[in-house]
């Protein structure tokens, strides 16, 4: 008997990205009731799902393998007192389902039974009652008969104990929470823009309203609830996790770069690596109690000694997933006295930067378009973290990324490019050189305009300011609306 999922669980049962059946559903391949599509339809359309259980069953199997350790346990699985909820939660629903089925059985035999006195009757309609009967006798055999079980319900069962689903009021945007996660944790790693602070119970920006569903608190923390929203149903999202299969939350989410405040954090250098010849990694860590909140594509101001004025602005090159690991492109320039510093050897590990920001209005829309994104040298920076942060909500039904490279050294993450190309269907990639920003520009056009024009697709452009420019021209000339195209340039 089929089921009836949402998008989002189905898209796990199948392993595709979410995007794509979002895709599907505007093209009437799959239709949709109250929100909810049939495990029956998506069998239909992906039959190999059906192959998919017995991998899934190898998975939770190989959690019993030692040679996995902790870290693989505690990123699969939730701990010992959530699983332990969860299947209760699951126990429940099993129990409710028995009793309305036993319910539902003596009812029918009430009414068979009721027949069989009718039939004594001499003003009864025998004909009618034999046919009747014989319904309600082929009718129940075949709902309390033994049928075999769908292998996308069995999934789904496996997956509603393995991880939980969250839908956050009122955008309506879910995630998944697995292992060991915090509600904050697992919201913030699928993309989402919640509303947050320290991360670790303190300063109480973190609150949700649970609004149907279970959790259960997994860290200890400073700020207290009143009376008051504890009987309202808020919790810290950062301290709580999802004890039910499903779970509804109450909160605000930011809207966009004017939703994000203005920070001014003292973070420290954790690792300084070559990427390239001309191109170095500056790695920085925040404290664990003050975190960089800011969108993918937006940029920061660093400053080394308070006194001296260095400031630089740069990208972050990271997705704002992992808060507190900043990862910086920086390209070598004497001019620069960040750059200089680097490059010279001022710079090590330990060090504090001061960190302000973030700035810039360089973000990912809401929709469910395809993502094509343009990039010049170290203008793969911001394109990067808005790349990760895509693959994080996995609502784009496809990813392109266009790199072009005016130096021997531009594409220092050409490697990067290949490992999601690899490793992710919806994701492709051209590598392009020209030492003439403009001409490169137009090379990456004529190669959108090959496959990508007649789409109907968002377009992320960063990179030197002659580049953009040449490139939104293009795009406008071709007919691409300008609120579907997205400019981060500079000089």
């Amino acid at each position: 008997m089929a089921q009836w999922v949402t998008i989002w669980r189905a898209a796990q049962l199948v392993e595709v990205p979410r995007g794509v059946l979002q895709q599907r559903v505007r093209l009437g391949e799959i239709e949709l009731t109250d929100g909810l599509v049939s495990t029956e339809a998506l069998l239909a359309l992906y039959p190999q799902a059906k192959l998919e259980v017995s991998g899934m069953a190898e998975r939770v199997a190989q959690i019993r393998d030692e040679s996995f350790g902790r870290r693989v346990r505690e990123r699969l699985l939730p701990s010992q007192e959530v699983l332990a909820q969860r299947m209760f939660r699951q126990s429940q629903e099993l129990a409710d389902v028995r009793h309305h089925l036993q319910r539902y059985h003596a009812l029918v035999i009430a009414l068979r039974d009721r027949m069989l006195e009718l039939r004594g009757q001499p003003q009864a309609d025998a004909g009618a009652l034999d046919d009747l009967q014989r319904r309600l006798d082929d009718g129940l055999a075949s709902v309390l008969a033994t049928e075999p079980a769908d292998a996308l319900d069995i999934m789904d069962d496996l997956l509603k104990v393995m991880t939980a689903l969250v839908t956050v009021r009122p955008t309506g945007h879910q995630f998944a929470v697995e292992g060991h996660d915090s509600l904050l944790q697992a919201g913030v790693r699928a993309g989402l823009h919640l509303n947050y602070g320290c991360g670790n119970g303190t300063c109480g920006m973190c609150k949700v309203r649970v609004t149907s569903g279970e959790v259960a608190r997994i860290h200890h923390t400073d700020y207290a609830l009143s009376e008051t929203e504890r009987a309202q149903g808020y919790v810290l999202a950062c301290a709580h996790t999802a004890a039910s299969s499903e779970l509804t939350l109450e909160t605000l989410e930011a809207a966009g770069p004017a939703d994000i405040p203005q920070q001014q954090i003292v973070a420290a250098v954790r690792a300084i690596r070559p990427l390239a010849q001309d191109t170095m990694l500056l790695h920085l860590q925040t404290p664990r109690s003050q975190r960089l909140r800011f969108l993918a594509g937006q940029s920061v101001t660093l400053g080394l000694d308070a006194g001296d004025g260095v400031r630089t602005q740069l990208a972050v090159a990271s997705c704002p997933c992992d808060d507190r690991n900043l990862h910086f492109f920086v390209p070598r320039d004497d001019a620069d006295p960040l750059a200089a510093r680097l490059f010279g050897g001022a710079l090590t590990v330990g060090d504090p930067v001061t960190i302000w920001g973030p700035h810039g209005q360089f973000s990912l829309a809401e929709g469910s378009l395809p993502l094509v994104f343009a990039a010049c040298d170290t203008g793969f920076a911001p394109v990067k973290s808005l790349i990760e942060h895509a693959l994080s909500l996995d609502a784009a039904p496809s990813v392109s990324l266009f790199w072009l490279a005016t130096r021997p050294d531009g594409h220092f993450m050409a490697n990067q490019c290949r490992a999601w190309s690899e490793a992710l269907d919806p994701f492709e990639y051209t590598l392009s050189t020209d030492s003439d920003e403009v001409a490169g520009a137009l090379q990456i056009a004529a190669a959108m305009r090959a496959d990508l024009f007649d789409i109907d697709c968002a377009f992320y452009i960063a990179g030197p300011q002659r580049f953009a420019e040449t490139l939104v021209a293009e795009l406008a000339g071709s007919g691409v609306p300008m609120a579907q195209i997205h400019v981060e340039a500079f000089e």
